[in-house]
């Protein structure tokens, strides 16, 4: 089916309260699904939680509770954040859920008696936050690459997946699927840095710790996190091994995995081969987003500089929160937060060039017609362009939306926001209303502007709904159309102003 769109986040690990860089990736994937679904597409948005792992076992140990109660009690709190965010997710999946674990002991058995899984022993340098075993080539300053934190000597019996035996096929195909990993840059550092320099089998199972799905043919096993955490994307659709079901067929292979750039290399490397060894196809592209950096420093506990999403909310709204996360983080470069920038955009883009728009075209709009408003088509020069550029839009931001690059998408509706207030410079609708003469004229560049906004307010519900919605409601004008419509009619309601303006005393 060509117009179904598979979305998924990254599972969020369940070490802790997710800050908001964390919830970003979540937003942006919401504001791509919504998106998709504006333009008619039969979206499958998918999100969740990572919840095995020798880090858990540790944190509930540490807080004197099952591995089981202290993912619970996280797994909530991150699903209580997307949802204060307004995400528009159809599952929020859970790696402790029981069909997802009997179908990676499935998985795990298949790729066993294909013999991509044989039994060896692990030895080398491991980090426990990361979960990750490196090699001293791969170590930098003698500290784990992806942390920067200690690692140490580690040896156990593992299970190992032959990755080594996909190393050709997948160099071929990422060097001849150039889309696969985006941004380029991506593409490139995996290429070059991690796969021509030769793969080495992985370890997919552990002995040392017991918080994990058990290798039902071998119990002292459990399923390393990666096989465990990575197959979420097919468990929870209803694929099994010698099952799948409807759901599956329709919407596999994945459009998208959105995920942060750190964790690239699982979701392009062990992740088709993962699929390949099953007889699947693989994900049809894989988005390594940036950062969102605290004074442009990376946010973390420990340099107390990490922000949290309930706490912007209570103090600024889900929406100017929202788009400040899509708008300011550029395609392939990490983003700043610091609560001057995010005030300035408020005021700035929202209370300004998007309420102040709305406010005032609603308010001269019942002044001047008691609110009922209809096109009488008298246009010149200046009107044709002002429709011609609110026809554009839908090409703009279909252009920009395609390439995921959702920040700029959002610029094309700002930038006919404010198209939209020079307009209103330019016609001067006061003046208008002081001739009698000009009433069919000054209605119909009032009509103009209320096109405009029902425009841009369909354009920004995948970006801050509940605010495209509150347009609408002002309108009294629920027609989705992407452009210019002609015979529309317009009742408004009283103006509400959509932003208030931040004043620091």
């Amino acid at each position: 089916m060509e117009n179904k769109f598979y979305i998924s986040t990254a599972i969020a690990y369940t070490s802790g309260k997710p800050h908001i860089g964390n919830t970003y990736e979540v937003v942006l994937a919401d504001a791509i699904a919504r998106y998709k679904r504006l333009k008619g597409f039969d979206v499958y948005f998918q999100t969740g939680t990572d919840e095995h792992g020798e880090k858990i076992e540790i944190k509930a140990r540490e807080a004197g509770i099952t591995p089981k109660e202290y993912v619970d009690n996280i797994s909530s709190e991150i699903k209580r954040i997307w949802d204060l965010m307004n995400t528009s997710y159809d599952k929020f999946v859970r790696t402790t859920d029981p069909v997802h674990e009997k179908v990676v002991q499935h998985i795990f058995k298949k790729m066993y008696d294909k013999g991509d899984i044989y039994k060896g022993e692990y030895k080398g340098l491991y980090c426990t936050p990361c979960e990750s075993f490196w090699t001293e080539s791969q170590l930098v300053d003698g500290k784990c690459p992806d942390c920067g934190r200690d690692v140490h000597e580690a040896s156990e019996e593992a299970y190992f997946f032959k990755l080594s035996k996909y190393q050709k096929k997948l160099e071929s195909f990422i060097e001849n699927n150039p889309d696969f990993i985006q941004p380029e840059s991506r593409r490139n550092e995996m290429l070059n840095n991690f796969i021509k320099p030769g793969l080495q089998d992985l370890c997919v199972s552990r002995t040392s710790f017991s918080w994990g799905i058990p290798v039902d043919f071998d119990s002292k096993h459990v399923v390393y996190v990666w096989l465990d955490a990575l197959t979420n994307y097919i468990t929870n659709i209803g694929y099994d091994v010698e099952y799948q079901s409807d759901t599956f067929e329709k919407y596999w292979p994945a459009d998208l995995h959105l995920i942060g750039k750190d964790i690239i290399r699982f979701h392009t490397i062990y992740w088709p081969c993962f699929l390949w060894s099953l007889d699947l196809p693989i994900p049809k592209m894989v988005f390594g987003h940036s950062w969102l950096l605290m004074n442009n420093d990376k946010m973390s506990k420990s340099k107390g500089n990490v922000i949290y999403a309930d706490e912007l909310v209570e103090k600024y709204g889900v929406d100017a929160v929202r788009y400040y996360l899509i708008h300011e983080i550029p395609f392939a470069n990490d983003g700043n937060i610091t609560f001057e920038l995010l005030e300035e955009r408020i005021n700035g883009d929202l209370a300004n060039i998007l309420g102040n728009l709305v406010l005032r075209t609603i308010s001269m709009g019942n002044k001047y017609f008691d609110g009922k408003i209809t096109n009488k088509k008298v246009n010149n020069k200046d009107d044709l362009e002002f429709i011609n550029n609110i026809n554009e839009l839908e090409t703009n931001v279909e252009e920009k939306m395609l390439k995921l690059q959702v920040s700029d998408a959002v610029t094309e509706i700002f930038n006919l926001l404010r198209l939209s207030n020079k307009y209103i410079d330019i016609t001067t609708p006061w003046v208008l209303a002081k001739d009698d003469n000009s009433k069919d004229r000054l209605e119909t560049v009032l009509y103009n502007l209320l096109e405009s906004i029902r425009v841009c307010g369909v354009f920004l519900e995948p970006f801050i709904p509940d605010t495209s919605k509150k347009i609408s409601d002002q309108l009294n004008n629920f027609v989705k159309n992407l452009g210019f419509v002609e015979e529309n009619e317009y009742s408004l309601s009283t103006p509400v102003a959509l932003f208030q303006r931040i004043v620091n005393k």
